[in-house]
């Protein structure tokens, strides 16, 4: 089947090279297509349906062109003064006291019972890096 379409599909074009055909009187749907529905398609709810699809098309596009020309700029920018306020945040804490000069106050690190993953003591999220817990001595 699929080698009996090819091969029409191949000669078409060489039969109609050899016995051109005119196609007078071919009619075009161009000259009505700004003048809306005729004849019994031209009721009320068909026309608000066409006010519906107009409306969405031009609302479709305002939103696409605030998407590109005002959502990823704001985005970048937003990126950029995160990526600033992070490295000004790491260069701050780089001239506070080291970590084992650090208080710690009663309220921090609270133990009921130890956690039942690594030595116990360290919560899920540690961070040793910024994280302090006096083991009492």
């Amino acid at each position: 089947m699929l080698g009996l379409r090819t091969a029409v599909r191949a000669a078409r074009p060489a039969f109609r090279a050899q016995h051109p055909v005119k196609q007078l009187g071919k009619r075009f749907d161009s000259g009505t297509a700004g003048k809306g529905l005729e004849g019994p398609a031209d009721n009320a709810f068909n026309r608000e349906r066409q006010a519906v699809k107009d409306h969405a098309a031009s609302t479709s596009d305002t939103w696409r062109k605030m998407s590109i020309y005002i959502v990823i700029p704001c985005l970048v920018m937003a990126g950029v003064n995160a990526y600033r306020l992070w490295t000004e945040h790491w260069e701050h804490v780089a001239h506070g006291p080291t970590l084992e000069d650090r208080p710690e106050y009663p309220y921090q690190n609270i133990r009921t019972k130890n956690y039942f993953w690594g030595d116990g003591d360290k919560t899920l999220f540690w961070n040793p890096k910024v994280n302090i817990h006096h083991k009492d001595e």
